[in-house]
């Protein structure tokens, strides 16, 4: 299974730099950069430290003995990502994109973030090596992950709020990469997830890929052999792009990827680009997307802010089409559910994205059966989403 894109950052037909020219020496640049680090003994020692003793990695590979019992079939072991510094698997890009920053000469990071957990990393990032920071983030995020903008304003960060479109994800992407333009010189853009203009979406995996070769090591340790089946899941599609890389030649292995399905796909209202899009460009790459008949962006729809965004990372539409990876869909009522299963049976809070990668794990687990071993990527927790799940709850009561 090809793991590299090919010299113009194509995936297959996904993938590429569809961006202005003024953009196009700065990818170049770039892209020269991370493959001169990326084969730098000293910088992967640095970052590993870091890493290591800062961000807390390895991350623990815990098996979920109550929640397998419930769901009455497979072995549940959860990737924990949620114990990693800052509560999710995002420090692991952020801190990885700061140091090449740093190696280039960058002063400031700037960002885009829908659930403020890439906000939050990007922000603790400029914190620790003394850099300016700048987020952007949509006003509907603002309102549903509060806490999240405090804690990158504390850090220092400068949080710009977007009002266009949807004022999500989407927006607050479109809006960096337009302020980026004007910045270059002085600024480093570190993208959140495995989607944008090459070389973000290898760059960005290969900074996540830590979580599989971790996984790959613990699995093998725990239980003398690879796992039947690996689920996580997928908004852009970085923490399962990092888990998933280090199983791609493994046949045996299954690799599932749980999309947004919000209030089901036939309402539209929905943010499942691979199961309910079609081939386009956005944010500088051709992958699948949700789009009208003539081209223009749809809005997404999820209850989780990290998966409310119309598209999906290049190398995720080439994996879907190869069939390595099988994707999926799962709605907010269902994530709910998950969500109050790993919180009372296990005492865990998951975030609201990794809810839908429980969710799936609930629905195949019996199927499986009790010798089947599952991994589930437990991305991040869900301390950011409490009030939005109260308010969900309390709206769906009232009708």
């Amino acid at each position: 299974m090809k793991q590299e894109p090919d010299a113009l950052g194509h995936f297959g037909p996904y993938g590429g730099r569809y961006v202005a020219e003024t953009l196009m020496p700065a990818l170049i640049n770039l892209e020269q950069a991370f493959r001169q680090a990326v084969q730098d003994p000293a910088f992967n020692k640095r970052l590993h430290e870091i890493l290591r003793d800062y961000a807390g990695r390895p991350s623990p590979l815990y098996f979920a003995e109550r929640l397998t019992k419930a769901y009455g079939g497979a072995r549940l072991y959860l990737k924990r990502e949620d114990l990693c510094h800052t509560g999710a698997h995002k420090i692991n890009n952020t801190i990885g994109q700061a140091l090449l920053a740093q190696r280039m000469g960058k002063q400031r990071l700037m960002a885009e973030t829908g659930a403020g957990q890439h906000g939050v990393a990007t922000a603790t990032a400029a914190a620790l090596f003394g850099m300016a920071c700048d987020i952007f983030m949509g006003t509907e995020d603002i309102r549903r992950q509060a806490p999240n903008v405090q804690r990158m304003q504390f850090l220092g960060a400068t949080v710009y709020p977007v009002r266009s479109g949807t004022a999500t994800l989407k927006d607050a992407m479109s809006e960096a990469m337009r302020a980026w333009v004007a910045r270059v010189d002085d600024t480093f853009y570190v993208i959140g997830s495995v989607a944008g203009p090459h070389p973000y979406p290898s760059m960005v995996r290969t900074f996540q890929s830590v979580i599989g070769t971790e996984a790959r090591a613990q699995i093998l340790k725990k239980t003398g052999r690879l796992p039947d089946m690996i689920i996580a899941c997928v908004g852009g599609g970085s923490n399962a792009a990092g888990i998933f890389s280090a199983f791609l030649k493994d046949a045996k292995v299954r690799l599932v990827g749980v999309e947004a399905a919000g209030f089901g796909l036939k309402t539209g209202l929905h943010a499942a680009s691979i199961g309910a899009g079609s081939i386009g460009i956005l944010h500088g790459a051709k992958s699948y997307l949700l789009q009208d008949d003539d081209g223009q962006v749809r809005n997404a729809h999820s209850i989780s802010a990290g998966l409310d965004y119309p598209g999906v990372g290049p190398e995720h539409a080439y994996w879907a089409d190869t069939h390595r990876v099988k994707y999926c869909s799962v709605t907010d009522a269902a994530a709910l559910r998950a969500f109050d299963d790993l919180t009372r049976l296990e005492g865990i809070l998951p975030a609201l994205e990794a809810s839908h990668a429980l969710a799936e794990a609930r629905k195949r687990a019996r199927a499986l059966g009790r010798k089947a071993v599952v991994i589930i990527n437990l991305s991040g927790r869900g301390d950011k989403d409490l009030d939005n799940i109260v308010a969900y709850q309390k709206k769906h009561r009232e009708h």
